[in-house]
């Protein structure tokens, strides 16, 4: 059973029973907290190296409340590469989404919890 986000709330997210109050990196098997760009609110590749570790397919990304991160087609473009369809929406959403679709297996999320 992948990992469930049961709440989300701007600079928190509880994932089964676990509460973070940092970006995270939901995928198919764990949890990986703290996770950081590089750039801030500019989302590269490189930053989602453990994305590649496994067997994801989609990636839902949460932009934060208001949606301030950004996702850059060159990002798109090379998850596309991998094979994997991403999905970007702001963070409460992106819970939503992730939810929906996580049964189905091969899902992931990278989480901004704030702006």
């Amino acid at each position: 059973m992948p990992p469930r986000i049961e709440h989300y709330a701007f600079g928190t997210v509880t994932v089964d029973g676990q509460v973070y109050t940092s970006d995270v990196i939901v995928l198919p098997d764990r949890v990986i907290p703290d996770w950081w760009r590089k750039s801030g609110h500019r989302l590269a590749a490189d930053d989602l190296e453990s994305i590649a570790e496994g067997a994801v397919r989609i990636l839902v990304v949460g932009t934060g409340s208001p949606g301030m991160m950004k996702v850059p087609g060159s990002t798109i473009r090379a998850l596309a590469k991998r094979g994997i369809e991403t999905v970007i929406e702001p963070t409460d959403r992106a819970v939503e989404t992730y939810n929906r679709l996580a049964p189905k297996g091969g899902v992931a999320a990278c989480l901004h919890l704030t702006c």
